[in-house]
């Protein structure tokens, strides 16, 4: 029998109404999707809190992922955040990051935790610092092994972005683009938009001219170690070559941004953030930010739990910000509606909702009730900014909608 986190999962992600193949391919991606997927979360969380426009005293519901943005949003200084994952493994590695720092002793162990996470002093700091303080089922599960045999708490001591799903696939990645003579690293070299623009058009754009990988890449499991169903994997392709989509969410990671500034790129190229103090890191790990974020990490609520359940759960006009990620991309017609009609039910004035998805539209028009939908302002130019300035460049659209009223 399926465990409950199991068939949690399961339950948002098979479609059960789809044709048996669906059925099949959505069931193996709930599987791949138990346990870690992004020991890194792949939304720009800058983009994340202009739009979102955090205020002091907000009270926000997110999804957690990999725990990278939650922990960013504390720099604008909201009340509390409330975080729901389906996913045992982000609940337990936000948990980890959450309890990390507000108990290791300096800025220089948390970065070298994190940021470097492949040191074997952080193992020792784990047991010193953080394992006393930790949850019962989190640190189950960094004690725990994986299907390798690895203690997974080890991670931090052999590179953590090297792990998990999508950890694995950029690796394969790396893996068959070395086959065919091309060493992703070499882009970490370049030291201006025209040399990353350089590179890319040399080495990376004819990569997805190539037979196999346009075959490969056409399948709809190729893409589940980037964390995308099958359903998701439709509204990404959109009736084109999947090829020639991830080819162009590719050139808009290395050529529209600087590499001084992405560290997406860095993790994207280098399977990790870089060393040197000079390398650029997510709000929560950079050093300005590092009295900021211990301070008020106890605002921290982490739930393992759907969001829609957590929102019915809680008072009406409880909350002021919303942060769906891509999970919206999963949802059937009911799904959505009910997740917002919790949402306009527990919204404040002045409520903000975030999210993002594989395709440029937002998928609510024609989706959720008119009466419903007609609640909230879309607001489209501001969400085609949003999406340009993503620096992940990984989703085709992010949308903000704001309370009416």
């Amino acid at each position: 029998m399926a465990s409950q986190p199991n068939r949690k999962i399961a339950a948002a992600v098979v479609r059960e109404g789809a044709e048996r193949k669906q059925r099949l391919l959505d069931r193996a991606f709930a599987l791949a999707f138990k346990g870690l997927v992004y020991a890194q979360i792949w939304e720009d969380p800058l983009v994340d809190m202009e739009a979102l426009a955090i205020e002091p005293g907000n009270r926000i519901a997110t999804i957690a992922s990999g725990g990278c943005n939650l922990l960013s949003y504390l720099t604008a200084d909201p009340a509390e955040i409330v975080a729901v994952d389906l996913n045992t493994a982000h609940v337990a590695l936000s948990n980890l990051k959450r309890v990390a720092v507000q108990r290791l002793p300096d800025y220089l162990s948390f970065r070298r935790f994190f940021a470097d996470a492949d040191s074997g002093a952080n193992i020792a700091d784990y047991r010193i610092f953080v394992r006393p303080h930790l949850d019962d089922h989190s640190r189950r599960y960094w004690e725990g092994r994986d299907l390798a045999g690895r203690r997974r708490i080890n991670g931090f001591a052999h590179g953590l972005y090297k792990r998990g799903l999508l950890g694995s696939f950029i690796g394969l990645a790396h893996l068959v683009a070395r086959l065919h003579r091309i060493d992703p690293k070499e882009f970490l070299a370049a030291r201006t938009i025209e040399e990353q623009r350089a590179i890319f058009e040399e080495k990376f754009a004819p990569f997805f001219d190539r037979k196999f990988i346009r075959w490969i890449t056409d399948q709809r499991s190729s893409l589940f170690g980037l964390g995308i169903p099958p359903a998701q994997y439709d509204a990404l392709a959109a009736g084109k070559p999947m090829a020639d989509v991830l080819r162009a969410r590719l050139e808009k990671l290395a050529c529209d941004f600087p590499l001084q500034e992405n560290y997406f790129a860095w993790q994207a190229f280098g399977r990790g953030y870089g060393k040197g103090i000079a390398v650029p890191l997510p709000p929560y790990l950079q050093a300005a930010n590092y009295p900021t974020v211990k301070a008020r990490a106890e605002r921290v609520t982490m739930l393992h739990a759907n969001m829609t359940d957590m929102l019915a759960g809680s008072d009406a006009a409880s909350f002021d910000r919303y942060i769906f990620l891509d999970a919206q991309d999963w949802m059937t017609d009911a799904q959505l509606a009910a997740l917002w009609s919790e949402v306009t039910r527990t919204a404040r004035p002045g409520a903000r909702v975030l999210f993002r998805t594989a395709a440029e539209p937002s998928l609510l028009p024609g989706r959720l009730p008119d009466d419903l939908l007609g609640r909230w302002d879309y607001r489209v130019e501001a969400s085609l900014d949003y999406t340009r300035r993503d620096r992940s460049a990984i989703y085709g659209g992010v949308h903000l909608y704001v309370l009416k009223g």
